[in-house]
């Protein structure tokens, strides 16, 4: 079997891809259409012609899910922003960097994706579901900022430094410049935190 044969995913995998793409763009016309309340999730499966167990099958988190994910993949990317930083950065600058290229902070946006991100910020339940993913993170960061500084994983200074750095979106999210404020909140952190 060759290298390429191995990376590509089978039928199955595809399939399941597939069936998740058109849940999530089906729930996200429905949003956009409706608004996020007046949306119910059999409205969402039959738009996509699924059942609704296949959609809890796919997203166990809801309709909030459907837009935002589980998280998992958060955890993930903030892990490898810290982990595989450029040589003499700090955590810090890596953090902020990560997220500068991110939902509302990245100046790279197409229309569609802009309008997602606005539409979220501007969704109480969606914003509060958002914050709840970044704030699950917390335990991951603190442990791999422990690993890349030297510091005790236990050490509070630390685990503070990470619930600060994970409300960051949500504080900023309503400023009318997001990108200026994330600046700015950094800029915060790092006197509160030099050498870190």
């Amino acid at each position: 079997m060759t290298e390429t044969a191995k990376k590509e995913p089978g039928r199955r995998e595809r399939k399941k891809a597939a069936t998740r793409k058109a849940l999530a763009d089906a729930a996200l016309e429905l949003f956009l259409e409706r608004g996020f309340e007046k949306v119910t999730v059999a409205q969402i499966a039959e738009r996509a012609d699924t059942a609704v167990t296949t959609l809890f099958a796919h997203f166990p988190g809801g309709k909030e899910a459907l837009i935002l994910g589980d998280g998992s993949e958060r955890a993930a990317s903030l892990a490898a922003a810290v982990r595989e930083r450029g040589e003499g950065e700090s955590v810090l600058d890596a953090l902020e960097r990560f997220f500068a290229g991110r939902g509302i902070f990245s100046s790279d946006q197409d229309h569609a994706f802009r309008r997602q991100v606005e539409f979220v910020t501007n969704t109480p339940k969606l914003r509060a579901y958002a914050r709840q993913l970044w704030v699950s993170c917390e335990e991951s960061l603190t442990k791999v900022m422990a690993e890349e500084t030297g510091r005790p994983e236990g050490d509070l200074s630390l685990r503070l430094l990470a619930r600060y750095v994970l409300e960051i979106p949500d504080l900023t999210a309503l400023d009318p410049d997001p990108r200026r404020a994330l600046e700015a909140a950094f800029g915060h952190l790092r006197r509160g935190w030099p050498g870190v």
